[in-house]
């Protein structure tokens, strides 16, 4: 069987205090984009992993979705299989790739050896694989909170806009990125905000990220800036970074970025995944 696992960008992202676990909560919301890796899952002789498309760093027995499967493994009887990987959704980007690709392969499992989980059950196991994992369960607009585990649905359709979508030559560890912010316990009022009409946002909805991450990689708050100059409604970096995306009326072609950005133009933005 194959699937789709999609990407999501992050629209706000307020860090609001650092809990005493390490983590730190946060208010976001994540939504789900039509930038896909492909995913595929055959019954095989002996557990096996084999990637392509873009380089996963690491050893490939440890990839998240070779965590998923022996998840439901230990619980189930599952045979050994053979997981196809295909990676197009860029690495260290601040989209969501990889917990997409394990909370795909948690639904992928679920429907090819008819388990029978539902929704919720599926969101159980993905949560203990990360912490957005289990919003691509039900993959639809949701306001974020916790550490980014609490999900409150939210009424947003962004298909009228063009989303392009940039990502620098550059990778960003979460850790880093959290040592450049400050959290700020009275947040900016994100679930209100994403309720207004976009051509606001530009002045009211903030990644608290970003002033670090620019501060220390100019190149990147350069994106964001090209991007409004392009005509963008709305611009912003992605989760902890580096992509960095705009929102448009029309469609446009960026030009002078270099050979190390990856570009992407991605038509229509939104798409409710099975």
């Amino acid at each position: 069987m194959v699937t789709f696992p999609n990407a999501k960008i992050n629209i706000g992202l307020q860090v609001l205090t650092r809990r005493a676990d390490g983590y730190h909560n946060l208010e976001t919301v994540f939504y789900p984009i039509n930038l896909h890796d492909v995913l595929e899952v055959v019954e095989a002789n002996e557990m096996r992993f084999t990637p392509s498309g873009l380089a996963i760093p690491g050893d490939g027995g440890d990839n998240l979705c070779m965590r998923a499967y022996r998840l439901l493994q230990r619980e189930y009887d599952l045979p050994p299989v053979h997981i196809y990987l295909h990676k197009v959704i860029p690495l260290g980007a601040g989209l969501g790739g990889g917990s997409s690709d394990a909370a795909f392969l948690l639904k992928l499992v679920n429907a090819k050896f008819e388990l029978g989980l539902d929704e919720m059950e599926l969101m159980g196991y993905a949560s203990q694989l990360g912490a957005d994992c289990a919003f691509f369960i039900r993959n639809a607009p949701v306001l974020a909170s916790g550490i980014g585990d609490i999900f409150q649905d939210i009424d947003l359709d962004l298909s009228s806009y063009h989303i392009v979508l940039v990502k620098p030559d550059i990778h960003i560890s979460t850790q880093a990125a959290y040592g450049m912010v400050t959290p700020n316990p009275a947040g900016r009022q994100l679930a209100t905000a994403i309720g207004e009409p976009v051509e606001t946002w530009r002045n009211q909805i903030v990644n608290d990220f970003e002033s670090g991450v620019f501060t220390r990689y100019p190149e990147i708050a350069a994106v964001k800036t090209l991007l409004y100059e392009k005509g963008a409604v709305f611009a912003a970096m992605s989760g902890s970074g580096s992509s960095v995306f705009g929102l448009f009326e029309e469609l446009v072609t960026l030009h002078g970025l270099g050979a190390n950005h990856a570009v992407f133009s991605i038509d229509s933005p939104y798409q409710k995944s099975v």
